[in-house]
């Protein structure tokens, strides 16, 4: 009970703090870390966002099956740091977000959700360092 909770505050947390960074292309930055194809096959990298000089959380989505992807990489790995990566349709409520979250040497992720025709808010931490989107990616 308390992690789910923790968890959607979390999320609350992550896209409440992220509003102002959409004024902002989400892409506008080559990514600082490389997408390691984690979703799998049939995913292709869609949009992404820097957290910070850390590391980049990559969407990405499969036309054939509806589905979007998200995973959060770290740029240098090492030692596990606390990390996390969301991903919900724009009009699903916080608690119904996909999410992973742990400590993690390389990546957090990777999660799903079926958003075929609809906007999407996705978000990743990597020790405390958050950024998120919101109602992006629609179609």
């Amino acid at each position: 009970m308390f992690k789910k909770f923790r968890t959607a505050a979390l999320l609350t947390a992550a896209l409440a703090t992220g509003s102002l960074a959409l004024a902002a292309p989400a892409s506008a930055a080559a990514p600082v870390a490389t997408y390691n194809g984690a979703c799998g096959s049939g995913y292709s990298v869609v949009n992404h966002a820097n957290i910070s000089t850390k590391g980049t959380v990559f969407l990405t989505y499969n036309s054939s099956n509806g589905y979007n992807c998200a995973v959060t990489v770290r740029a240098n790995p090492g030692t596990a740091l606390p990390m996390a990566v969301g991903l919900k349709r724009t009009s699903d409520s916080p608690s119904q977000a996909q999410q992973d979250e742990g400590n993690y040497t390389t990546y957090a992720g990777p999660v799903y959700r079926s958003a075929a025709g609809q906007c999407v808010d996705w978000f990743g931490t990597i020790s405390g360092t958050n950024v998120n989107r919101n109602g992006t990616n629609c179609g």
